[in-house]
């Protein structure tokens, strides 16, 4: 059985090469995807899941570079550097991914906040 560490690099590794089936594919069907710290809930499931990354894998720019990875049991937490989400701009996220079974089941998007 794989980690959750091998689950969120196979992910990354789809998200790079822009296959969204495969990025799909390490997802729960119900995968929640929400803020943090605020617990907002942005989207779920698999349908939107590849309505708001479809149009992200177009970019011919867009990859992210893994700054570092830590986890503990089924959460990994991963900082990134993104390129080509924005023209000429890397973009710093953070993304903590909660692990059931085999799949990625939440996510949460750690956002700047506003001065």
């Amino acid at each position: 059985m794989p980690t959750a560490s091998d689950l969120a690099q196979r992910q990354l590794d789809a998200y790079n090469a822009r296959d969204l089936e495969a990025f799909v594919a390490c997802y729960h069907p119900q995968v929640e995807v929400r803020d943090f710290p605020a617990d907002t809930l942005r989207f779920q499931g698999h349908a939107e899941l590849r309505a708001r990354y479809g149009p992200l894998f177009e970019r011919p720019a867009l990859h992210a570079h893994l700054v570092s990875r830590t986890s503990q049991g089924s959460v990994v937490i991963d900082e990134e550097r993104v390129e080509g989400l924005r023209d000429g701009e890397d973009v710093s996220a953070v993304a903590i991914y909660e692990v059931e079974g085999e799949l990625i089941r939440r996510v949460w998007f750690v956002r700047e906040r506003e001065a």
